[in-house]
């Protein structure tokens, strides 16, 4: 049986003291309009003017939205604990001594980003939780598992680098002591950023049969086909590339001749990566530059030094692979050409991994109890289920994402899809608690 060990709390008190429990109908976990409603007021914490959300991890806004989630499961009769790296997890045990079957997603956002990504894959798995557990409580389901709901720390990257953090801690393709000791742009480690937010635990052992998760799709498949869910039967390789151009720092008034600018290499690199994405099929591979930040970026100042993140990502991992040789023998050429050192670091490598085809059936079979259509689909982007089926068997669903749009404040899943997705999610469950993946 595979384990993930990590370090956890008994509780994630606020700096400012713990939050007490409260009681709540337990109807309110049997209702639609009590989902949609729990949903909503999640997305009050780092709400953004433009009706999206800016709470990156470890900030204020995002450890309020994690105690509100620890007193919300709290309230439905869940047991929380909170790991060394920040994952806090709602358990409920229906089977004692069993092995949890895992569901769940992150409330961290991008700056500015939307609202549905992630928070409403936690508030969905806490609701189908309960739903399940409701049902073993009347007799009509019998588990072989117990359940626990998780909001995994970091998942977004974007104020502590690499994403999916947690979750691969959880698996151990992280280390907990490198991703305590990471910094963001100030300085501030995720240790510190934890400790402020109450979320620094201690040891927590679970044995995990399976991982279970929904997401907004983040594309337009779904909503082009009019399919109410997409069951993900594997994801692209993604390779991220850490590139730094080092140049020397001098006045705009220099000579042409005489300067040694990062930028302008730099800039040649945003053209080469975009162009790159011609060489193979559309459909297939995507490339971008994910960041770029220069320095001293003054007025006046010819840039010294130059860091960027190169975003690669494929169907076919062979595309990934030959793609990332000629970007270094390209950049090869350009550091030559420029006078410029350029450096390379391999940031992330995610190969491509196909889910666990039982979990695939079962999702499909369970959807379509539920009278709802289904697309069978690769994930493009890296979520906590990608880190998860690394180890664990893994399920993961996606309800439709207007225009496709993420990572900015017009995310937008209706109402009604969101409900469908909870039907969706409620019936997997329902099925993995009794049915043994591994």
């Amino acid at each position: 049986m595979a384990r993930g060990t990590v370090m956890a709390s008994d509780r994630g008190a606020t700096a400012g003291g713990a939050i007490a429990a409260r009681s709540v109908p337990a109807t309110r976990f049997l209702d639609p309009r009590g989902f949609l409603a729990d949903f909503h007021a999640s997305t009050a914490f780092g709400a953004t003017p433009g009706g999206g959300l800016d709470r990156q991890a470890g900030t204020p806004d995002h450890g309020r939205v994690r105690d509100w989630f620890q007193e919300l499961a709290e309230s439905a009769g869940f047991t929380v604990r909170t790991d060394r790296i920040g994952n806090i997890f709602a358990l409920l045990e229906l089977v004692p001594g069993a092995p949890f079957v895992l569901v769940g997603s992150h409330t961290d956002s991008q700056p500015r980003g939307g609202r549905f990504d992630g928070p409403y894959g936690v508030v969905a798995a806490l609701h189908a939780a309960s739903a399940v557990r409701s049902a073993v409580d009347r007799g009509e389901l019998h588990p072989a598992f117990n359940l626990a709901v998780v909001d995994w720390f970091n998942e977004e990257g974007s104020r502590f680098g690499p994403s999916i953090m947690g979750s691969s801690v959880f698996t151990g393709a992280i280390d907990v002591h490198t991703a305590l000791s990471t910094t963001d742009q100030d300085g501030v480690s995720v240790a510190d950023a934890l400790e402020a937010t109450g979320r620094l635990g201690e040891a927590l052992d679970l044995d995990v049969a399976a991982y279970g998760e929904i997401h907004i799709e983040q594309g337009r498949r779904l909503e082009e086909s009019g399919i109410d869910i997409g069951v993900v039967r594997g994801n692209w390789t993604a390779q991220k590339l850490r590139i730094r151009v080092i140049g020397e720092q001098s006045h705009a008034g220099t000579l042409l001749a005489y300067r040694k600018d990062a930028l302008l290499p730099a800039a040649k690199i945003v053209s080469l990566v975009n162009d790159l994405a011609g060489d193979y099929a559309a459909s297939d591979f995507l490339s971008s530059v994910a960041q770029f930040d220069v320095t001293p970026n003054t007025p006046s100042v010819i840039a010294s030094r130059v860091d960027l993140i190169l975003d690669i990502r494929g169907r076919h991992h062979s595309d990934v692979a030959n793609a990332r040789a000629e970007i270094t023998r390209r950049l090869t050429e350009l550091a030559a050409e420029h006078a410029a050192d350029i450096e390379i670091d391999e940031f992330v490598l995610r190969p491509r991994r196909e889910f666990s085809a039982a979990g695939v059936r079962l999702a499909r079979e369970a959807a379509e109890s539920e009278g709802l259509s289904v697309l069978l689909m690769d994930t493009l982007i890296g979520h906590d289920s990608v880190a998860m089926n690394q180890r664990h068997p893994t399920v993961m669903l996606f309800l439709p994402s207007k225009d496709g749009a993420s990572h900015c404040e017009r995310e937008f899943s209706s109402d009604a899809d969101m409900v469908k997705g909870l039907r969706a999610l409620t019936a997997v469950l329902s099925r993995l608690v009794r049915h043994d993946l591994r």
